[in-house]
């Protein structure tokens, strides 16, 4: 190594040094878009002190950082699974079997914010929301007609859904019944990460205590009844959007999960029966290389902390695995078919960063929900990279660069610190509390979007390369049928006229006597949802426990 540093400093010194003098750099300073600086060329000096067995090793064993199968994609693609639902449940079932003919291998439900908030269509205040950014589902009947004609036994389904997910899981459970397929046989994921709601996205209802009771009555239900199931998807990717940088995303992304597990052993659940069945979402921004280094430090970086903070002994607990998803706040109105570019190069980031399923967005989301043409380039963008790109024939296959190990190591590094600043408080749901979480992840917002108003940070078509409006596409953009809230209330009051209301109010009595007795809530939602209570219905009851939660005010 000291023969290569000598030689370092010579090329830096005459080879470097003359071209710099006739033409300077084009910036005083390169960093990621965390603001990692970025060194102009990486040697085997930058990784000297590596050690490959420990911190690198072989896909399919500890640390994982290389991957969490062996075989990785040489043995199985990604899952393609596209974000989808609007309007009613008819229409959403319509995009959902148009995306599985064209070869989507997996659904993921986007619901309105009525049913994210647990409040009916009919609801004064879901007025001028339902179906607007997701689906409408107020009760089973809905559900089933999202998902009539697709068989629940061979498709996996994924639910962005958190403070209402007891009560949508039930439905899908209920839905499968009544095609005939076990709870056993399902497949598929429940958001179900609460915390991430009180720092980024704010859809929650009930308090902390209470929302966590929630989601672990999930977990535990799952290990007992329904195995193939991914209980709880950890989400840093909304931390991200709210102005989180790659580190902050990783680290607190981390930290709720640290928080969950302690939460879960405090319940009595052991750590191998659980751990398994927890999954993770992170996003894809616009730093490709720092992007699929914070892939590789993450699994990790998490392997290490189920290792060694929580004592693991079955090898799955130790998996990272993770759903990546094209970050929405990086496709821009202004030229919008360069938006194809962009996510492609998120499709990039997600498989060079070796994850287990991945979500595309539509280049016309800069505008309004997908159209199916831009959905389907969407999918197509990823068949392109798996078939004909020679991407998925090799495992990690930027492992090895020198940037790439830097980078990785030095991502690890910086989130170490993090979660040791965050133990230092007492753990996540004190840094959240007191108002540390939401600072740090303005603070980060605010330095990147001065980046954006000086310059410093290029988006093509926004802050250069513009051009003139007359010049602009003029998309033919999706549009949701102004007469969608009409059409659902109509409906909803069909199923309220034809249900037993004797059986719905016996099981909204029972759920409150769950509620004071403490216990796990999974049955007897089962039970509401298959007598068609109302998602509003149900959460009432919950509300009229627990109470609603209001965020403090932190400046």
């Amino acid at each position: 190594m000291s023969d290569l540093k000598s030689e370092f400093a010579r090329w830096e010194g005459t080879t470097l040094k003359r071209t710099l003098d006739r033409s300077p750099e084009r910036k005083t300073e390169f960093a990621t878009d965390s603001g990692i600086p970025v060194k102009a060329l990486y040697t085997p000096l930058d990784s000297a002190e590596s050690h490959y067995r420990e911190e690198i090793g072989f896909p399919g064993e500890y640390p994982y950082t290389r991957g969490v199968y062996p075989s990785m994609y040489r043995g199985q693609l990604w899952t393609m699974r596209q974000y989808a639902g609007f309007g009613t449940a008819f229409e959403t079932n319509r995009r959902f079997r148009y995306l599985l003919e064209r070869g989507s291998t997996g659904l993921s439900i986007a619901f309105d914010l009525p049913t994210q908030l647990g409040l009916d269509s009919d609801d004064p205040r879901s007025d001028g929301a339902v179906g607007r950014v997701g689906v409408a589902v107020d009760t089973l009947a809905d559900m089933e007609t999202v998902f009539r004609g697709i068989p629940l036994e061979r498709v996996s389904v994924s639910m962005t859904i958190n403070a209402t997910a007891p009560i949508l899981l039930a439905m899908v459970i209920a839905v499968g019944e009544g095609q005939g397929v076990a709870q056993a046989q399902l497949t598929g994921t429940t958001q179900n990460d609460i915390l991430k709601e009180f720092i980024a996205r704010g859809t929650y209802i009930f308090p902390p205590g209470p929302s966590l009771k929630l989601a672990l009555d999930i977990v535990e239900y799952c290990m007992a009844n329904i195995p193939r199931w991914n209980t709880m998807n950890i989400a840093g990717y909304h931390i991200r959007e709210a102005g989180a940088d790659a580190v902050q995303e990783l680290a607190f992304t981390l930290a709720d999960a640290i928080t969950y597990i302690e939460k879960a052993a405090e319940r009595g659940l052991a750590v191998d029966e659980f751990a398994p069945r927890l999954s993770y979402s992170l996003g894809c921004f616009r730093d490709l290389f720092e992007e699929v280094a914070k892939y590789r430090a993450a699994r990790r970086l998490f392997a290490k902390i189920m290792k060694e903070r929580f004592g693991a002994k079955d090898p799955r607990s130790l998996l990272f695995r993770t759903f990546s998803g094209s970050c929405g706040s990086t496709l821009v109105g202004q030229q919008p078919l360069n938006n194809i570019v962009r996510i492609t190069v998120h499709a990039l980031m997600g498989i060079l960063g070796g994850h287990q399923a991945i979500h595309t967005a539509s280049w016309d989301e800069g505008f309004a929900l997908p159209s199916e043409q831009a959905a389907q380039i969407a999918l197509r963008t990823q068949q392109i990279l798996a078939h004909e790109s020679g991407l998925a024939n090799t495992i990690d296959p930027l492992a090895g660069s020198y940037y790439v190990e830097s980078l990785t190591n030095e991502i690890e590094r910086r989130a170490s610190a993090y979660l040791e600043k965050i133990d230092a408080m007492g753990g996540m749901l004190k840094a959240i509390e007191s108002g540390f979480i939401s600072r740090e992840i303005q603070e980060s917002s605010v330095r990147y979007q001065k980046a954006l108003d000086s310059g410093e940070k290029v988006v093509v078509g926004v802050n250069r390369y513009a051009e003139e409006e007359d010049g602009a596409l003029e998309p033919d953009l999706f549009r949701i049928d102004p007469e969608v809230g009409t059409r659902q209330n109509e409906n909803f009051e069909a199923v309220k006229a034809g249900r037993n209301a004797a059986n719905v109010a016996a099981a909204l009595t029972e759920l409150a006597a769950v509620i004071d007795r403490g216990e796990n809530v999974m049955p007897i939602m089962i039970r509401a949802v298959k007598a068609y209570a109302s998602v509003g219905e149900i959460t009432q009851v919950m509300r009229s426990r627990w109470g609603e939660y209001r965020s403090p005010v932190h400046i």
